[in-house]
């Protein structure tokens, strides 16, 4: 793990994603992203609603995101969407219980929590995390953000994606304003060359 490999390395280590565990640089741009497109509306981060979206037992960056958002800002509202057999994790659930002001709630219904989102995260269900094939046919192509769900969601909100995707987001909202995904990748160039020149400078 990216833990271990800290203890027993003088060099710096940078966890950049530990399989099903954290990825904590992409929650670094993740909330400087969420940051950036809110801030173009006159909104912080603190008090959004996010709907983390997709594999969450296996995703490691909305893992990441949900304890980021959790241990760092006000009166977040959390959403877990996701199929029954790739729900949350309670090791987060139990986190961000533990963080005053923060909330969550689960769904399976993607559609019913659209109108409330303030942030839309998306992830993409990979098929070789599943042990079990019928599992993943369960999981797969559940959740597509296309022209109806963009219409669900306010003039405000802001969707996500770490990328790749596979078909969880049709590319015929790409251009619709609030699709932040390719400035959120941009913008993890830029968070990961600070992080680069913090280490090259201590």
């Amino acid at each position: 793990s990216a833990r271990r490999a800290a203890l027993v390395n003088a060099a710096p280590v940078l966890n950049a994603g530990d399989g099903p565990g954290q990825h904590p640089t992409q929650a670094l741009l993740d909330v400087y992203t969420i940051g950036k497109e809110r801030r173009q509306h006159g909104l912080g981060i603190d008090g959004a609603t996010v709907a983390l979206v997709g594999d969450l037992a296996n995703g490691r960056t909305a893992r990441s995101l949900a304890t980021m958002l959790a241990r760092n800002y006000e009166n977040m509202h959390l959403i877990f969407v996701a199929p029954d057999v790739v729900r949350m994790g309670d090791d987060i659930k139990a986190y961000v219980d533990e963080q005053p002001g923060c909330t969550w709630e689960e769904s399976t219904d993607l559609n019913e929590v659209a109108s409330r989102c303030d942030v839309l995260y998306m992830t993409r269900v990979q098929k070789e995390r599943f042990e079990s094939p019928s599992d993943y046919e369960l999981a797969k192509g559940k959740y597509i953000v296309d022209a109806s769900i963009m219409d669900l969601l306010p003039s405000h909100a802001v969707v996500m994606h770490p990328l790749p995707r596979l078909d969880e987001i049709a590319a015929a909202v790409d251009d619709d304003p609030r699709c932040a995904y390719f400035r959120q990748a941009k913008n993890g160039l830029h968070i990961r060359m600070a992080l680069l020149k913090v280490l090259l400078l201590q």
